[in-house]
């Protein structure tokens, strides 16, 4: 079992942010990761800022787990979004079930929801981080379940998906 994680607005409190941890975000894929999920890190990344992300993810308490990011520009929503798709089909080729996916963009969420009757990825599984200094979630919420504010206010919630 797998949970999927965008980096970029997802783990840092908005996309230009790369060196900031949004609160308690550690803490969250913690206990996924505690549980035995494996933690998938989905990033489009400019591949011109790639390189630091393994340091940034193990200075600020990120649990280990996979990193994909493009080896090539990707110009465009669509190609971040056939990125992001090819990689969770990947998973799900290997037989890989993903219990649960974040995000914080549009692409994201599409790549999820579109992915949603392959990979397995159910709505109510998908969730949204508010970047900081926005108003909402990007999307809307039939491409969600629900608009975080914060990981702290997540946190039952993610104890009650590791439960058996």
């Amino acid at each position: 079992q797998a949970v999927v994680f965008d980096i970029d607005g997802t783990l840092t409190p908005k996309p230009p942010a790369i060196f900031a941890a949004r609160d308690d975000a550690a803490e969250a894929l913690r206990i996924f990761a505690d549980k035995g999920y494996k933690i998938i890190y989905l990033s489009a990344r400019s591949t011109l800022l790639q390189a630091g992300i393994p340091n940034w993810l193990k200075k600020n308490g990120f649990p280990e787990g996979s990193i994909h990011v493009p080896q090539t520009a990707l110009f465009g929503d669509d190609a971040t979004v056939a990125f992001k798709k090819g990689i969770l089909k990947r998973y799900k080729d290997k037989k890989w079930r993903f219990v649960a996916a974040y995000g914080d963009s549009i692409t994201d969420f599409e790549a999820y929801a579109h992915f949603d009757v392959e990979a397995g990825i159910e709505k109510d599984r998908i969730f949204a981080l508010k970047r900081a200094g926005e108003k909402e979630c990007q999307g809307d919420s039939s491409m969600w379940n629900d608009c975080l504010c914060s990981w702290a206010e997540h946190m039952d919630k993610i104890r009650q998906l590791v439960q058996p």
